[in-house]
């Protein structure tokens, strides 16, 4: 995570906000998601996987007072800076960087509207579709892997729940391991 360089310089959200961002992608890797799950170990699954811990995160932080939606938006602009310094270490041009930090964006943008919709209806079917939908890309997902990865977001999200809001100021966050939520 190159973007996490010059970490001392930045304010006390930032800081929080790189430290929540590191958090959701190292549970987004865990290893279980793509060995026993079937999330694709590619580029675009572990991008995806990503936006799913990412979105549980940004969702609890914005439906606290302040600092919550301040430190959304620092998780945000943690996991965007990161893509952006990401796809320059991959050889990306720099004409074509931000066209393809846009559209990571709206891709997060859009896999939130679904999962939330799906999420306050209270519908894991239409979550697992939704995931589905996005994880898999149009192709389809082993049996049972998108049921499976709509319990691991709902157990990571009522994980996160109770999580107190000072300890995510502070850029402590804990999510469960995958294993764990999956069984519930």
């Amino acid at each position: 995570m190159a973007a996490f360089l010059g970490l001392g310089r930045r304010n006390r959200r930032e800081q929080a906000g790189f430290r929540l961002y590191g958090a959701a992608m190292a549970a987004s890797r865990a290893p279980f998601a793509y060995r026993v799950i079937g999330v694709p170990d590619t580029l675009d699954g572990r991008f995806d996987l990503l936006c799913v811990y990412v979105f549980l995160l940004i969702r609890r932080l914005q439906r606290e007072p302040e600092p919550g939606p301040a430190l959304a938006q620092a998780v945000f602009d943690a996991m965007f800076g990161d893509m952006d310094v990401t796809l320059r270490e991959m050889g990306v041009g720099d004409l074509s960087v931000g066209r393809r930090v846009r559209a990571m964006w709206e891709a997060l943008n859009g896999r939130s509207t679904a999962y939330e919709a799906a999420m306050r209806a209270g519908d894991a079917t239409a979550l697992a579709a939704a995931l589905a939908r996005n994880v898999w890309r149009g192709a389809e997902p082993p049996d049972g892997a998108a049921a499976s990865l709509a319990r691991v977001a709902l157990a990571q999200a009522a994980f996160l729940d109770g999580q107190d809001l000072a300890g995510l100021a502070a850029g402590d966050v804990d999510f469960l391991p995958a294993e764990e939520a999956a069984a519930r």
